[in-house]
């Protein structure tokens, strides 16, 4: 599986994992390297099946299939406790994740995130299938976009997402592998099992995204014992790339109550 390691490597410095949505890339995540190497090991990978981490995936696959795979990435980096980032389904991976007891999770932050399926999200995946099967791969990108980001961010970015989707046409991931990520997400649910897992959580939900409803993150939240909710207005479902300086102040208001407060202070990697 492919990865990359960035930012401080000192023993004491607190690990953050990101997870990526359905495109899986490592790449996703640009927009939060600099505001976080300084204080933080990074860690970022391309999903299996996905980018750089080419895979048969089995099957059915599922995300606890995800969920290991990345277990076993971390224990081959001998991380052993770690914040992790997820965006949307990367944050089904950090729940399916958190239930677990291979790595020490120290808190979930889980951006437009859900934890049962809904039928609104399903209708969209249902559309990307179909344009999947009978559309050109520029197309199925071009409906990438217009979930991911609000009306006048395409706006004002045509040019950028135009020689974007000229790259990941190149680049385009295995069809049947991209299938199976969306069964997966599809047929998650660990919604009643969410009231088991005492670990702090800080949910990140945008009102304005068309992928995945805000309600959604709000019962996540609601249902988690020990978590927050912080709504944006604008940003779209890709609000870590939309409004990234806004999104990288909320995981940094997080993640200073453990490491930048004399009540709770650092713990060491092992």
């Amino acid at each position: 599986m492919y990865y990359e390691i960035h930012g401080n490597r000192a023993k004491q410095a607190p690990t953050l994992v990101f997870s990526a949505g359905l495109g899986g890339s490592a790449n996703f995540w640009q927009p939060q390297l600099a505001a976080f190497k300084n204080d933080y090991r990074i860690i970022l990978y391309d999903h299996s099946g996905t980018g750089r981490s080419p895979a048969t995936l089995p099957s059915p696959y599922s995300i606890e299939h995800m969920r290991d795979e990345l277990v076993s990435l971390l224990t081959t980096l001998a991380v052993t406790s770690c914040h992790f980032i997820g965006h949307a389904l990367g944050g089904l991976v950090g729940l399916s994740l958190a239930k677990h007891a291979e790595i020490n999770i120290q808190s979930l932050i889980l951006i437009n995130a859900w934890s049962a399926p809904n039928p609104h999200t399903l209708r969209c995946f249902d559309i990307r299938k179909a344009i999947l099967a009978n559309c050109p791969k520029t197309t199925f990108l071009q409906m990438q976009a217009l979930l991911l980001y609000p009306p006048d961010w395409i706006a004002r970015h045509a040019e950028q997402l135009t020689q974007e989707e000229l790259h990941l046409a190149t680049h385009f991931p295995d069809k049947e592998n991209l299938l199976a990520r969306i069964r997966a997400l599809s047929q998650f649910d660990m919604h009643a099992q969410l009231p088991t897992l005492d670990i702090p959580a800080l949910v990140i939900a945008n009102k304005d995204d068309m992928l995945v409803p805000w309600y959604c993150s709000a019962l996540l939240a609601e249902a988690l014992p020990c978590a927050s909710l912080s709504l944006l207005d604008y940003g779209g479902h890709a609000s870590t790339v939309t409004v990234a300086n806004k999104c990288n102040a909320l995981l940094k208001a997080h993640l200073d109550k453990f490491h930048h407060n004399d009540k709770a202070p650092d713990k060491e990697l092992s």
